[in-house]
C-alpha cells in the first residue's frame, strides 16, 4: 500500500493517507507475528499446505484490502468493501459504486492498482520478488494457478520463471501507461487504466469507463493491450528472450484466439449494421472494443453493449464463459480448453463409429496425456455446475433471470460487467447482500481454477494421511 499512501500525499488527502498507513502498520504487525511464531519451524509445503495457504493468502488479503475503503467512508459497510476489493484483487471488475470519479484519487489508484497485483497471482508476484519459499514454490504456484498457468516452466527455476513473467507483464504496463499519455489522457488515467487493462481487471476512475474519454486512438491502444493480457505470456518469452517468432504465431491456442475474437466482431458488426442501424464506422468501432474487452474478461466498455439487439448480447454471453488462453491474466473457461473439448468431442463421434479406434488428441504437434483431457472435462463439468448452481441461488434472491445467469457468468468468469441492472451503464450495489457474499466467492472460485478451492471443502481433504 505505499503506491496507494503516495497517491493520497501528492493528492492531498490526508484520511486517505492516514487509512493506508494504518492499514500497513496493521499488516506488518500481524505479518510479523506469524513470522516470529512459525520461524523456527522447518518443514516442506505439501500439496495440501499450499492449498490451504494460497486460499487464505487470497481472504486475508482481500480482508486487508478493503479497510481502507471502509476507513476513508469510500464504502458505507464491510461486505461491500469485501466484494469491491475481491472483484479488484480477482480482475473481475464488479463494482457496488454508483458514482466512481467522486472518489479519492488514492481510492481509485488502489482498486487499479488491486487488480494489478492480482492478475499474474498475489503469490506469484511475492515468488517472483522474495525467495522465501523455496522449494515450495512450484507447489504454492500450481495451487494458485494464475490465470488458468498449467506449467510451462520457462526457465529450470520456478522462481526465474515467475520473474520472467513479471518483467513482462511490467513493461506492457508501463510501455501503455505512456502511449495514452501521448493521446492526451492524463497521467492518472493513463496508470489506473494502465493498471487496469494489462492485468485484464476493467476498474476505470471514470463513471462511464473508457466511453468517458471519447478518444479513438485511446481505444485502439487500450483494445491492443487487453489482446495481449489475454494472450499466454508463455509465447511473449520466445518472442522477446528467445527470438522464436514461430512458437509465437504457430501456437494453436493464440489462433483459435483470435478466430473467436474475428468471427465474433464480425457478427456482432453485422448485428449492429441491420438491427441497431449503425455506420459501419460506428459498428467497427463498437464492435471491435467490446468484443475484445468481453473475450479477454477485461470488462471495460466503450458505449452501453446492454443496448445492443438479442443476439450480440446473447453472444457477448458465450464469450463470457470462454475467455482468454491459459497462461494470461484473463478468467473464463480457457481458449484452450475449449478446443480440447471440441476434439474431445469429434473423437468420441469416430469413436462411436469405431469402438476399438485409439485415437489421441493433439494440439499442435503435442499429443495431449489423458490426465490432461481427463482433468479439462472435470473442470468443465465443475464450471457449469457452479454456474447452474450460482444461477438458481441468485434467482433466489429475486434477481431477473438476465441479471442472474449473467452476474455469476461475469463474477466468476472475471469480467465485471453483466447485463441488464448490473450492465456497463449500472453496477452490483442493488444485489442482496447475500448475493454479494456468494458472487465473492464465485470471484475467488473463478480464479483459482475451481479445484483449489472446492477442495478445501471434501472430507477426504482434511483425513490425516
Amino acid at each position: 500500500m505505499i503506491l496507494p499512501l503516495l497517491v493520497a500525499a501528492f493528492s492531498n488527502e490526508p484520511a486517505a493517507a492516514i487509512a493506508f498507513a494504518v492499514v500497513m502498520g496493521g499488516a506488518v504487525v500481524l505479518g510479523g507475528s506469524v513470522v516470529f511464531a512459525t520461524g523456527k519451524v522447518k518443514t516442506q509445503l505439501s500439496r495440501r499446505d499450499a492449498m490451504v495457504l494460497v486460499v487464505a493468502v487470497w481472504i486475508v488479503a482481500t480482508l486487508l484490502g478493503g479497510l481502507p475503503y471502509l476507513l476513508t467512508g469510500s464504502v458505507p459497510n464491510f461486505l461491500d468493501a469485501f466484494f469491491e476489493t475481491m472483484s479488484g484483487f480477482t480482475t473481475t471488475g464488479a463494482t457496488i459504486f454508483s458514482s466512481i470519479a467522486d472518489k479519492p484519487h488514492s481510492i481509485l489508484f488502489w482498486r487499479s492498482f488491486t487488480q494489478w497485483l492480482g492478475g499474474l497471482g498475489i503469490i506469484t508476484l511475492f515468488v517472483s520478488l522474495f525467495p522465501l519459499f523455496g522449494l515450495g514454490a512450484s507447489r504454492l504456484l500450481e495451487a494458485e494457478a494464475p490465470g488458468g498457468y498449467e506449467g510451462e516452466r520457462l526457465t529450470s527455476r520456478i522462481r526465474d520463471t515467475a520473474r520472467i513473467v513479471f518483467i513482462i507483464y511490467f513493461f506492457f504496463t508501463v510501455v501503455e501507461m505512456l502511449l495514452l499519455m501521448i493521446t492526451g489522457l492524463p497521467l492518472f488515467d493513463s496508470a489506473t487504466i494502465s493498471l487496469s487493462t494489462v492485468s485484464t481487471g476493467g476498474f476505470a476512475a471514470t463513471n462511464l469507463s473508457i466511453e468517458s474519454y471519447h478518444n479513438v486512438m485511446a481505444e485502439i491502444i487500450i483494445m491492443v493491450f487487453m489482446f495481449l493480457g489475454g494472450t499466454n505470456f508463455a509465447l511473449f518469452f520466445w518472442v522477446f528472450f528467445r527470438k522464436r517468432l514461430q512458437r509465437f504465431f504457430g501456437n494453436p491456442e493464440l489462433r483459435f484466439y483470435v478466430l473467436i475474437i474475428l468471427v465474433s466482431v464480425v457478427l456482432v458488426n453485422l448485428d449492429l449494421i441491420f438491427n441497431k442501424s449503425l455506420s459501419l464506422i460506428e459498428s467497427l468501432r463498437e464492435s471491435s472494443f467490446n468484443v475484445i474487452s468481453i473475450s479477454t474478461t477485461t470488462g471495460f466498455s466503450s458505449t452501453n453493449f446492454d443496448a445492443w439487439p438479442s443476439f450480440s448480447r446473447s453472444l457477448l454471453l458465450v464469450l463470457m464463459v470462454i475467455g482468454a488462453s491459459a497462461g494470461s491474466t484473463a478468467g473464463g473457461l480457457k481458449v484452450v480448453r475449449v478446443l480440447i473439448l471440441f476434439k474431445y468431442a469429434y473423437r468420441r463421434i469416430l469413436q462411436a463409429i469405431n469402438p476399438a479406434a485409439v485415437i489421441p488428441l493433439k494440439i499442435g504437434n503435442t499429443v495431449l496425456q489423458e490426465s490432461t483431457v481427463s482433468r479439462t472435462v472435470g473442470l468443465t463439468v465443475f464450471y457449469f455446475g457452479l454456474l447452474w448452481g450460482g444461477f438458481v441461488l441468485m434467482s433466489t434472491l429475486g434477481l431477473p433471470f438476465e441479471e442472474a445467469i449473467s452476474s455469476v457468468t461475469a463474477c466468476m468468469g472475471s469480467i465485471g460487467p453483466g447485463l441488464g441492472v448490473i450492465g456497463p451503464y449500472g453496477n452490483f450495489d442493488t444485489v442482496p447482500d447475500l448475493g454479494k457474499a456468494v458472487l465473492s466467492f464465485f470471484m475467488l472460485a473463478g480464479r483459482l481454477e475451481i479445484f483449489a478451492l472446492l477442495v478445501l471443502f471434501t472430507p477426504a481433504f482434511w483425513r490425516r494421511t
